[in-house]
C-alpha cells in the first residue's frame, strides 16, 4: 500500500515510482486524497467525496475527502491535513489488513503518516517512508508561529513516525542529521533522491518570446521566491531587450506577481499557465537557462526541489536563486551561476552574467550537467534503492 497525499493526475515522481513496481509484479494499491494540486481545487472528473475507487493502470486507488482551499489561510491548512488523516485512518482500518508493506510518500504534512502508522499498529505491518519535506521546519517556513506548545506538538509527531517507521529514506541528504535526533533508538536513514519526472528529449521546440530565454518550470507560490526574481529581472529587461523570462505554471502567487509585473512596469515576461508534463520537453529546448528559486529558510538550504533533477536532464545552464546544497552543486559542478534570494541586485547580476557568457561558455555549462545526473540522480539506481528497502 501506497499512502501520499499527492498521485495520478497530480504530477509527482511518486506515479512513476508506483508504475515501475506494478510492472516488475509487485501488487501495489494507492491511499490518496481527492486530486488538487497545485490549484486547490478538486480536477475536472472528480468528486470530493469521503471515498471513492478509480484506477490508475492496473493499480486500485482509493482516495478520501479532504477539506479544500488549503492555499486560502493556516486554519483550512490545518482542516485539510486533519481531515485526510482521519478519513484515510478510516479507510485503512479496513482495507490494511491485507497488505504486508506500507510505503509512505511524503511530501507535505507529516500528518500523512499517520495512516500508515494505524495500519502498522494494527496488523504488524511493515511501513517504509520517504520523506520529501523536513518537519517541523517546513511549518515554520510557511509562516506558522513557533510556540511551546505547537514544537511540543510538532516534535512529538515527527518522534512518533519516525520511530514506528521500519526504513527511513529522505531526498535530500541534510535531513538525516535532524532526523537522528528525533530517533530513541539507532536506525539507519538512507539518502534516495529523486531522479528526473520528466525525462523524455523534445520533439516539437516551442516558440518562446526572446532570443535569450530564461524559464522557471514548476508551482509558482509564495515559497518560490519569484517577486524578488521579478524585481531582479526590471533592469535586465532594459538593459537587454532581446531577454525573456518564462514562466510555467500555476499557483497561489500568481495574481500577486501578474500585478507586481503591472505595478513595476516589468517588461519582458511570459505567464506561460500550466501546461502538460509531456510539453517541458519543448519548453526546455527552447530555453537558454533554467531557473530554480526559493525563500530564504533555513529547510530550504538543505533541500534539493526535485526540478532540480529535472533541469539536469535537459543540459541546459541552470540559475539558482536560493541558498545551501544546490548551489554548491552548482559551483563544484560548473552548471552555471547562483545568486542570493534576498538581493535584488544580485539577482540582476546573475542574470546578466548568463547574457554576457559565450555561447561556448553556456554550453559547457550544460553539458556539466550530465555527470552529475549520473552520478547522483540516475532513475534505474534510486528505484532499486527504494525497492530493497521496501520489500526487503
Amino acid at each position: 500500500m501506497i499512502i501520499g497525499e499527492a498521485f495520478f493526475p497530480e504530477d509527482f515522481i511518486i506515479n512513476d515510482l508506483a508504475q515501475e513496481w506494478s510492472s516488475k509484479g509487485y501488487q501495489i494499491e494507492v491511499l490518496t486524497r481527492t486530486p488538487s494540486y497545485p490549484y486547490g481545487k478538486t480536477f475536472n472528473g472528480y468528486k470530493n467525496r469521503i471515498y471513492q475507487k478509480s484506477f490508475f493502470g492496473d493499480i486500485p486507488v482509493h482516495r478520501v475527502m479532504v477539506i479544500p482551499g488549503y492555499q486560502k489561510n493556516q486554519i483550512i491548512k490545518i482542516l485539510n491535513y486533519l481531515s485526510f488523516v482521519f478519513f484515510a485512518s478510516i479507510v485503512g482500518v479496513f482495507i490494511g489488513r491485507k497488505f504486508d508493506r506500507v510505503f509512505v510518500y511524503q511530501t507535505g504534512p507529516l500528518t500523512v503518516a499517520i495512516p500508515g502508522s494505524v495500519i502498522k499498529l494494527l496488523y504488524k505491518t511493515q511501513m517504509t517512508i520517504w520523506t520529501q519535506d523536513l518537519w517541523p521546519d517546513t511549518v515554520y517556513a510557511y509562516g506558522f508561529k513557533k510556540t511551546k506548545l505547537l514544537g511540543a506538538v510538532l516534535n512529538r509527531l515527527v518522534s512518533f513516525v519516525y520511530n514506528n517507521s521500519d526504513s527511513i529514506a529522505v531526498s535530500c541528504r541534510g535531513f538525516s542529521p535532524k532526523l537522528s535526533s528525533y530517533l530513541t533508538s539507532p536506525k539507519s536513514i538512507h539518502w534516495v533522491p529523486n531522479w528526473p519526472l520528466i525525462d523524455s528529449k523534445s520533439e516539437n521546440a516551442v516558440s518562446l518570446p526572446g532570443t535569450f530565454n530564461f524559464t522557471f518550470a514548476g508551482n509558482i507560490g509564495k515559497v518560490q521566491n519569484l517577486d524578488n526574481v521579478l524585481k531582479g529581472f526590471k533592469t535586465v529587461a532594459e538593459k537587454f531587450p532581446y531577454a525573456w523570462l518564462n514562466l510555467i505554471g500555476d499557483g497561489s502567487a500568481v495574481e500577486e506577481l501578474q500585478e507586481l509585473v503591472k505595478k513595476h512596469g516589468i517588461s519582458n515576461v511570459n505567464f506561460v499557465g500550466r501546461r502538460p508534463l509531456e510539453e517541458m520537453p519543448d519548453f526546455f529546448e527552447a530555453s537558454n537557462v533554467l531557473l530554480i528559486s526559493l525563500v530564504d529558510a533555513p529547510i530550504y538550504e538543505i533541500m534539493i526541489p526535485s526540478k532540480f533533477q529535472t533541469y539536469l536532464n535537459y543540459e541546459k545552464p541552470i540559475f539558482a536563486v536560493m541558498k545551501g546544497e544546490v548551489p554548491s552543486m552548482i559551483e563544484d559542478y560548473l552548471l552555471g551561476f547562483s545568486a542570493s534570494c534576498n538581493e535584488v541586485d544580485e539577482i540582476r547580476l546573475g542574470f546578466e552574467r548568463f547574457l554576457k557568457s559565450s555561447a561556448e561558455e553556456l554550453n559547457s555549462m550544460g553539458l556539466a550537467s550530465k555527470k552529475l545526473l549520473e552520478e547522483s540522480f540516475e532513475r534505474k539506481i534510486n528505484i532499486q534503492k527504494l525497492t530493497d528497502l521496501a520489500f526487503e
